[in-house]
């Protein structure tokens, strides 16, 4: 279980897809530049199987931007895009409505 001041420890803001990018050494990885807020950042993202670059350039979705960055396969990621998966599907979580990159999750 983790507590619930654990939890609060978690930095969760709205993001738009700025560009993406195929990543040079990894065929499921995009690398994804994204503005959260006027701040720009790459977050690497294991989305390629469910997403064509053309359906995620503009698109808003949910990062995690407190992270520590990490290296991932030779490209440093500055963050992690929330998805959702089961056997079948994997999704992106995405705000329903249209709101200003930078905005918190809660």
């Amino acid at each position: 279980m983790v507590s619930f001041e654990d939890f609060k420890k978690l930095s969760m803001r709205i993001a738009r897809i700025k560009e993406v990018k195929d990543h040079p050494n990894a065929d499921r990885l995009y690398v994804l530049k994204i503005d959260i807020g006027g701040e720009e950042r790459e977050v690497v993202a294991g989305i390629k199987k469910a997403y064509s670059p053309e359906e995620l350039k503009d698109k808003l979705v949910v990062v995690v931007d407190n992270l520590e960055p990490a290296t991932i396969r030779g490209v440093e990621s500055q963050g992690m895009v929330l998805a959702a998966h089961d056997e079948d599907s994997l999704v992106v979580i995405c705000p329903d409505k249209d709101i200003s990159p930078g905005a918190g999750v809660k």
